[in-house]
């Protein structure tokens, strides 16, 4: 018994010297929310007074909401009237309604979006002439030393017949024999 009284009392210890820091913690937290509710208390009791003497100095009206609180705005970007406004009086651009470059794909109608190459495909292109998953496919078999010689870069849409992969056992051979060839 008295191993095992000593080895809690060891593990014990050990607890105790690994929560001392977080216990001094909690404690200077827990003192300064009380410093934070002073403060508070005595913010409200001025608020009144704020609120008589802050025309004055050209405060605008004491409302709690609008001095404590900020005026919540909705996630994502702020709207284009606000933003191009501030952008084009700022950089004095031309391009007041546009904002700027725009980024992204360019629309269909003005030439950006076109055909995956891959013949029967249909979704648009992404990278090289490719859709996305086109391209991965690209990639996987650029990897593998297994690119067809009519898989070419930027290729024409609806231009490329697409393969069908082998899958399993005869995946592997095929990867074998793509190394072999390639070594």
């Amino acid at each position: 018994m008295s191993v095992d009284k000593a080895f809690r009392e060891m593990v014990r210890n050990e607890i105790e010297a690994q929560l001392k820091p977080l216990r001094d913690l909690v404690s200077r937290l827990e003192a300064g929310t009380s410093d934070l509710d002073s403060l508070r208390s005595v913010a409200e009791q001025l608020a009144p007074l704020a609120s008589a003497v802050g025309p004055l100095f050209g405060v605008s009206g004491g409302g709690r909401s609008s001095a404590s609180t900020p005026a919540r705005r909705s996630p994502g970007r702020p709207p284009k009237s606000s933003a191009s406004s501030s952008s084009s009086s700022s950089s004095g651009s031309s391009s007041s309604s546009a904002g700027g470059k725009r980024r992204g794909r360019k629309p269909a109608d003005e030439g950006g979006a076109r055909d995956c190459a891959i013949q029967g495909c249909g979704k648009p292109s992404r990278t090289k002439g490719y859709c996305a998953a086109h391209y991965q496919k690209l990639r996987m078999l650029e990897k593998t030393n297994r690119r067809p010689s009519e898989w070419k870069d930027y290729a024409a849409p609806n231009s490329v017949e697409d393969i069908k992969l082998p899958r399993g056992r005869a995946a592997a051979k095929a990867l074998a024999e793509a190394a072999k060839n390639a070594g």
